[in-house]
């Protein structure tokens, strides 16, 4: 082989071997919900498949499989954002974007193969989806880390900063690709050995980075969680303030609130709020915001004779199975139980009719 470049072990299979060993270590951490352990493991699997078939075709000249090499990293992006997004949405939410996000790609393939005479165009879809998707991100981190509602509270803040890295790898894969695509097109892929050679060299310098930071992170944020210091005055002040302001004019009823829109009432940096809540309260701020929602859904179903779902609406929620499964958890039974519970004699009444 001419190109030094890529030599008889090369340089992609170590980027196979560290993104296989990544998928087995993501999958066994305790993100919070499993969907997401899934999504970033089929991310990375999908990043070994990749990077073996780039190695079979430009180390050892194989080049069988290159409909499929060519086709994979369509679906790199948004594996990578369903696994942030998925801790921000719930189950039955993230079906329907697992189906977008995903069938997308498919939906291209389908229409390269059928109309495309050069599947080398494909190269500038793929660079496009980077860019979307870093995009995506991109907003999906303004939320703050309180939108990691099914992340581990003490995670939430870490995994934030964790998108911002996702967003800065799609970026430079978006930089690796369009470079390929552009020598493809003006050189006839005569430099892109030796392209692949030179970004492979940084991104297993990413990868090991990620193998040796992931285990530290989670072990540093367990001794944290348990050794969390006492809440300050100050926090408990700033919790005050906030269960007065929810109190006194129910924000708790609007389903877009923010913390952000919490903090600008406040007068305070969201980081500042998010931090009081956590240390007093030992949640985030969705957590908190929710147990308001509850105690106002929980007078609801004693008081009045709506539906659970138009109570759920009533009281802020934005999905019905969202309020059943923080209902669920925060009063041990389901809504419709905790009604009947609650009010046995009336609803006695009202089915003794019914019946006859």
């Amino acid at each position: 082989m001419d190109d030094p470049a890529l030599v008889s072990f090369p340089l992609p299979m170590l980027t196979a071997l560290l993104c296989s060993v990544l998928a087995l270590l993501v999958w066994r951490l305790e993100l919070g919900p499993v969907r997401a352990n899934a999504l970033f493991s089929a991310f990375f699997a999908l990043g070994a498949v990749s990077a073996y078939f780039v190695a079979l075709r430009f180390g050892y000249g194989f080049d069988a499989l290159i409909p499929l090499q060519r086709t994979l990293p369509l679906f790199v992006a948004p594996l990578l954002y369903l696994g942030f997004a998925s801790m921000t949405v719930e189950k039955r939410d993230l079906a329907r974007s697992i189906l977008f996000h995903l069938g997308a790609p498919f939906i291209a393939m389908g229409l390269f193969w059928l109309l495309a005479e050069d599947l080398r165009a494909l190269d500038w879809l793929i660079s496009a989806s980077y860019a979307v998707y870093a995009l995506a991100l991109y907003l999906l981190w303004r939320k703050g880390p309180d939108a990691l509602i099914f992340a581990r509270v003490d995670m939430t803040r870490s995994l934030s900063n964790w998108i911002l890295r996702g967003i800065g790898f799609l970026i430079f894969l978006l930089l690796l690709d369009t470079a390929i695509a552009v020598d493809f097109a003006v050189n006839r892929g005569s430099n892109v050995a030796r392209l692949i050679s030179y970004g492979t060299v940084p991104l297993i310098l990413l990868l090991l980075a990620a193998l040796v930071t992931l285990p530290l992170m989670f072990s540093r944020s367990r001794a944290a969680a348990q050794a969390m210091p006492a809440p300050e005055p100050e926090d408990a002040e700033v919790e005050a303030r906030l269960r007065t302001l929810m109190d006194e004019q129910q924000l708790f009823l609007d389903p877009d609130l923010t913390v952000q829109r919490l903090a600008r009432r406040l007068h305070l940096p969201a980081r500042s709020l998010s931090a009081a809540i956590n240390r007093t309260q030992g949640s985030n701020v969705s957590q908190y915001v929710n147990t308001f929602r509850l105690a106002h859904a929980a007078r609801l179903l004693v008081e009045a004779d709506d539906s659970v779902t138009r109570i759920a609406v009533q009281s802020g929620f934005m999905t019905r199975s969202n309020f059943y499964r923080e209902f669920q958890r925060v009063y041990g039974q389901s809504p419709t139980e905790y009604r009947l519970s609650a009010r046995p004699e009336r609803e006695a009444d009202r089915a003794g009719p019914e019946q006859a």
